[in-house]
């Protein structure tokens, strides 16, 4: 295929007047013929005046055109669609499908032979990911770094965690409403991503496990020197990547790669966001994500990283501590180190440059781990015949193994409208079941199942119980919570069945959930259930309910999915 400005011309009928007319428009932004004539590398801009998580986007921008040039290639910049998963309605999940498809066909249109993707908030990175492995381009990934902490009454304060916390204790009274004020001018003080082990957080530092992105470039923070000098080195090598073709993102995520990606989501306490996104990429590779090795590996691997909400600390800490590479050198006997990287080195050259941090006791050895047991586990039973998850990392232990009376909500709206009722029969040993919030039943599998803990319960001093739904929870969330249950109430799966009062079955350390009723009531219940409700009328909400996939397959579209591979 014919390379820079003469790639994928537009079809007039006549190639070398397309090439003519291209270059005509073009020179009106002032270019040159020597400029035009070099290798092209686009950079996608995903800056949002929504979107403080990018507000840093246009330093990184400039710094990786920078390094474009300074590869003697061009930098071509483009706008992409941005989203904030505060500022999304219904749910920034909803429009990570369409923002994949964006990035990719902006890829496929455009002039460009590699590309910088520039992303930081929960579902943009992922979407990226997905659009590159289903392209045909080298693609370089710039995540946009965690922001720094701010500080309340003597203690750091850090998007999400805290958000949450102090939330809680505002509903349960502990805190009045001038202070939930104060704490929330506090809670994020700079723009970033949120600066605990999110699902942001995560999806960066996966990002440099799959080896798409520099070594470090997982953490370093927003505001810091060092994130515009990777943005350099970034379009530096994609300038590079560029004139040599390759490799490309579908070439380097190997089962090897995806494998130490399990192995590092396990160490780490990461989001459990990170499991429908990883089955999301591998759809596009044709391969289904392997959650039976994912749990086989959280049996192996314990957390080693002390980072809420799974720990105590932020983003800027586990950098300090050497971030992603050092990590990897405490689990480096889990891992396949002769896996490839979009910079050339193997992972395990990557490990062997890390240089030790003296005293740092963010990131754990194997042997004194922070805690014994790795972040996520898989959930199977006749709730869940095709899987479900649970943040063991962030659980209270005393919830792990429980039988409880369900308290069932029907929909978010349900749950908005009951939850924080005096007449609502509930107790502290109760299970709240919240149904049809997945995929297609909210839609976009909202992160409604970090259920509040009911308002006269928080008001006990009750901190946790258990809860679980078809829907997902945001990565800097805590407590004894059970998720993305397959297949969705919505799409006929067994929570839809679930009444007051039933009785259901935790039991983590047997990887089971369980409605503990007969038998031939389950099949009786299950034999009665209604149709599924129809697709909306029109647009993108049509294309989404006719078309998302279930969790366990990523929520993906299933044309969007590559069958032939």
């Amino acid at each position: 295929m014919p390379d820079g400005l003469r790639r994928k011309l537009t079809t007039y009928g006549d190639q070398g007047f397309s090439l003519f007319l291209r270059k005509a428009f073009i020179k009106a932004m002032g270019y040159s013929d020597d400029a035009l004539d070099r290798p092209i590398v686009g950079i996608a801009n995903t800056y949002s005046d929504y979107n403080p998580c990018h507000g840093n986007v246009p330093q990184l921008i400039e710094a990786a055109k920078r390094g474009v040039m300074l590869s003697g290639a061009l930098p071509m910049v483009f706008p992409t669609i941005s989203i904030h998963e505060s500022f999304a309605s219904p749910t920034s999940m909803y429009l990570r499908n369409l923002m994949a498809m964006e990035t990719e066909e902006m890829i496929r249109a455009q002039p460009m032979d590699s590309v910088v993707l520039i992303g930081g908030c929960d579902k943009t990175l992922p979407a990226q990911i997905m659009a590159a492995a289903s392209s045909d381009i080298p693609a370089v990934f710039l995540p946009t770094g965690p922001m720094a902490t701010g500080h309340h009454k003597g203690e750091r304060l850090g998007a999400c965690t805290d958000c949450r916390r102090f939330w809680g204790r505002y509903r349960a009274g502990e805190i009045d409403e001038a202070e939930i004020n104060e704490v929330n001018n506090r809670l994020v003080s700079s723009v970033g991503t949120c600066t605990v082990m999110g699902t942001a957080s995560t999806m960066a530092n996966l990002t440099e496990v799959l080896g798409l992105c520099l070594p470090r470039g997982g953490s370093a923070p927003a505001t810091e020197a060092e994130r515009t000098r990777l943005a350099e080195e970034t379009g530096r090598l994609a300038g590079r990547l560029a004139a040599e073709g390759g490799p490309t993102v579908r070439e380097l995520l190997t089962p090897a790669a995806l494998k130490n990606a399990m192995v590092a989501l396990q160490a780490m306490g990461g989001s459990t966001n990170a499991v429908v996104h990883l089955a999301a990429i591998c759809g596009r590779l044709g391969i289904k994500l392997d959650t039976d090795l994912l749990d086989e590996v959280g049996k192996r691997v314990p957390l080693l990283v002390d980072l809420q909400p799974s720990g105590q600390h932020y983003m800027q800490q586990f950098h300090q501590a050497g971030g992603v590479p050092a990590l990897l050198k405490e689990v480096r006997s889990e891992l396949d180190t002769s896996a490839a990287t979009i910079h050339g080195q193997t992972i395990g050259e990557v490990i062997d440059a890390v240089v030790d941090e003296p005293g740092q006791t963010i990131i754990r050895t194997m042997a004194a781990p922070l805690k014994p047991i790795g972040t996520l586990a898989v959930l199977k039973g006749n709730l869940a015949p095709r899987g479900a998850i649970i943040k063991q990392s962030a659980a209270s232990k005393t919830l792990m193994q429980h039988r409880g009376r369900a308290v069932v909500f029907e929909n978010t709206e349900d749950l908005a409208n009951r939850l924080d009722s005096d007449d609502l029969d509930v107790s502290p040993a109760d299970i709240l079941v919240l149904r049809n919030a997945g995929p297609k039943g909210a839609p976009g599998m909202p992160e409604a199942g970090y259920m509040p803990i009911p308002r006269k319960l928080a008001r006990q001093g009750v901190k946790d119980m258990v809860r679980i739904s078809d829907a997902r929870m945001s990565g800097t969330a805590f407590g004894t919570v059970v998720l993305h249950i397959a297949p969705e109430s919505a799409d006929g799966g067994p929570l839809a069945i679930v009444r007051n009062g039933d009785f259901i079955v935790l039991d983590v350390p047997a990887r089971r959930i369980h409605l503990d009723i007969p038998a031939d009531e389950f099949d009786r219940r299950m034999a009665a259930l209604p149709a599924p409700q129809p697709a909306p009328p029109r647009g993108y909400a049509q294309l989404y309910h006719s078309h998302v996939t279930q969790a366990d397959q990523g929520a993906d579209f299933d044309f969007m999915q590559d069958q032939d591979s």
